[in-house]
C-alpha cells in the first residue's frame, strides 16, 4: 500500500491569498456583507474555467475579484489566514509562503501599510496557533503601472523583518513585459528578498526566460511551459531555479487538457527543481496534498520520487536552515516508515 501523501512533510510555495479561502467561508462572508455570488462561486462545485483566451481569463479574474470583495475587515483577514494554515497542516505542509498583493485590500483596511500590517499580524498569529511555519510573498500586479510595483517592492523590503520573504509578479503574463518591472525587482533583491515572478503558464518558454534575464528570478511561479525548450530546462536545472508547479490549476485553466498532459516528468527528469502548489483552491477545488496524489496517479511518481518533490519544495523555500533541516529529516522518516 502506498504511503499517505497527507503525512508527507512538505513546503507550500504557491498559494494566493484570496484563492486560499474555504468555499464555505466565502458563502458566510458574502452573506455577512450582502454580496451576490454568481452560481460559479455558490454552486458547491469548482467553477468551469478556461483562461487560454482573453474572455476566459477575464472571467477568472472577475470571480476572483468578487471573492476578494468579501474580505473587508481585519477579522475576515485573520479568519482566512487561520483557515488556510489549518488546511495546509491537514495536507502535511510544514512551511507556507502565502502570496498577496496588499493594494487589493488597502481601500477597505485603511491604506496600504495598515493592510500589510493586518496581513502580517494574521500570519504571525496563525503560525503560532497552528505550528505551521508561515511567511509572506508580496506580489505586484503586472496589469498595473510599474511605478506601483516599485512602491510595493519598497514596502516589502521595509517589512522583511516582519515576515516578508519574497517579491512576486502575478496576473496575465501575456500582457506587458517582464522588463517593465525590472526596477521593482532590483529594489526587492537589493533588500534581500527572493524574486519569484509568475511565468511560463499562459505564455510559453520566453516568459520564463524573461523572468530569469530581466527579473533575476530564483523561483518561477508555474514555469511549466519551460518543458517546451530543452535549452531552457538545462538552464533551470543548472541554476537550480525552482518552478512552483500547480498541476490542478494548469488543467482547470486549460493550459493542459488533462492531468497527464502536465509535464511533471519532463521537468523532473531534466533535473528542474519543483515545488507543487495549489494556486487558488477556492477556484480550482483541490489543495496541496491533491497535487502529490495527481503526480502519483497520473505520472506514476513513486513514493521515493514524491519524497524528492517534497525535498525540492523545502530547498526552494525561504525557510531558515534549522527548520529546513528538520523538515528534510522528517521527509526521510516518512519514506523510511514501513508501508
Amino acid at each position: 500500500m502506498a504511503r499517505d501523501v497527507h503525512l508527507l512533510p512538505k513546503a507550500h510555495l504557491h498559494l494566493h491569498f484570496t484563492g486560499s479561502m474555504r468555499p464555505a467561508t466565502l458563502l458566510e462572508l458574502a452573506d455577512k456583507y450582502g454580496v451576490h455570488l454568481p452560481e460559479a462561486l455558490s454552486g458547491g462545485e469548482p467553477p468551469r474555467l478556461r483562461a487560454t483566451d482573453e474572455r476566459g481569463w477575464f472571467r477568472f479574474q472577475r470571480l476572483y475579484d468578487i471573492a476578494r470583495s468579501c474580505l473587508r475587515e481585519p477579522e475576515d483577514i485573520q479568519r482566512l489566514v487561520r483557515e488556510a494554515a489549518e488546511e495546509d497542516v491537514r495536507d502535511g505542509s510544514r512551511w507556507l509562503e502565502i502570496q498577496v498583493d496588499p493594494t487589493s485590500y488597502a481601500p477597505r483596511l485603511g491604506g496600504l501599510i495598515p493592510a500589510l500590517e493586518i496581513i502580517l499580524d494574521a500570519v504571525e498569529t496563525a503560525s503560532r496557533d497552528t505550528g505551521l511555519g508561515m511567511r509572506v510573498l508580496v506580489a505586484a500586479n503586472r496589469m498595473k503601472h510599474p511605478l506601483e510595483a516599485r512602491t510595493l517592492a519598497r514596502l516589502a523590503v521595509r517589512y522583511a523583518d516582519r515576515g516578508v520573504i519574497g517579491f512576486g509578479l502575478s496576473n496575465d503574463e501575456r500582457r506587458g513585459f517582464a522588463r517593465d518591472f525590472d526596477r521593482a525587482f532590483a529594489i526587492a533583491r537589493d533588500g534581500g528578498l527572493l524574486a519569484a515572478p509568475h511565468g511560463g503558464e499562459l505564455s510559453g518558454p520566453s516568459s520564463v526566460r524573461d523572468c530569469l534575464d530581466d527579473l533575476g528570478a530564483r523561483r518561477v511561479g508555474h514555469g511549466v511551459r519551460a518543458a517546451e525548450d530543452p535549452r531552457l530546462l538545462r538552464r533551470l536545472a543548472e541554476r537550480q531555479v525552482t518552478c512552483e508547479v500547480c498541476p490542478a490549476s494548469n488543467v482547470a485553466l486549460g493550459v493542459y487538457e488533462k492531468p497527464e498532459d502536465v509535464p511533471l516528468r519532463t521537468l523532473y527528469e531534466a533535473g528542474v527543481p519543483m515545488a507543487l502548489g495549489a494556486d487558488d483552491p477556492l477556484l480550482f477545488g483541490s489543495r496541496l496534498a491533491a497535487q502529490y496524489e495527481l503526480a502519483r496517479e497520473h505520472h506514476d511518481f513513486t513514493d521515493a520520487e514524491l519524497a524528492e518533490l517534497a525535498r525540492q519544495s523545502v530547498r526552494g523555500s525561504a525557510a531558515p536552515e534549522d527548520v529546513a533541516a528538520r523538515l528534510l529529516a522528517d521527509i526521510d522518516a516518512w519514506l523510511a516508515a514501513a508501508e
